[in-house]
């Protein structure tokens, strides 16, 4: 990797970790040249525009959330294993306890609530990366139909609705509300929900 490259990997990051206090409409080239002590004229040669900038930070963070939650399901048994590590690297992603270039909360939920009905290509990325998700969710519950673990007539869709759902209210109750039994009430609903997915035994 070349020097330029490095250093605009190096401005992407502290984009990143801008962002993630002040949303992708408070990160300008300004704010950045601000807080990075570099020149605007600089960061230009890098980004031609904010919301080139502001794109690149997009990217960054659904990289990071494949890395840090989709890769590691992976390695694990299709089935309820897999389905378990996805919950559980998402309830890591939202506390934000693994990395510390971002405060607690998840990412795309915050941009969620700046774009929903802001057209353009921050929002139709965005969307993107979200139905990629449920994608995700949806496809490891008809794997753990295919494996045995869930029964036949399991609607995936529902279930990666609800595992998003569980999420959702996970971040609003650590987050928002501080609520110390945060995480165990989502776990608490989870179980529920793989309970409701099982196959039942013979």
């Amino acid at each position: 990797m070349s020097k330029g490259e490095d250093t605009r990997n190096e401005i992407i990051g502290r984009a990143y970790s801008i962002a993630t206090e002040v949303g992708l409409e408070g990160l300008t080239l300004g704010v950045l040249a601000e807080r990075t002590h570099l020149s605007k004229s600089g960061l230009f040669a890098h980004f031609k525009s904010k919301e080139a900038l502001q794109l690149e930070v997009l990217e960054r963070a659904i990289g990071l959330f494949v890395k840090d939650v989709v890769l590691p399901a992976l390695t694990k048994p299709r089935g309820e294993p897999r389905v378990k590590t996805l919950f559980d690297r998402y309830l890591v992603w939202i506390r934000g306890s693994e990395q510390r270039d971002r405060k607690g909360g998840c990412f795309f939920m915050s941009l969620a609530h700046e774009y929903d009905d802001r057209p353009g290509p921050l929002r139709d990325r965005l969307v993107q990366s979200q139905r990629d998700w449920y994608g995700t969710l949806a496809r490891a519950a008809r794997l753990a139909v295919k494996e045995g673990h869930f029964r036949t007539d399991l609607d995936d869709t529902q279930f990666a609705y609800e595992c998003i759902g569980i999420g959702m209210a996970f971040e609003q109750a650590y987050k928002l509300l501080a609520d110390p039994t945060a995480e165990k009430r989502a776990r608490t609903a989870f179980e529920g929900l793989l309970a409701r997915s099982r196959r039942a035994r013979k």
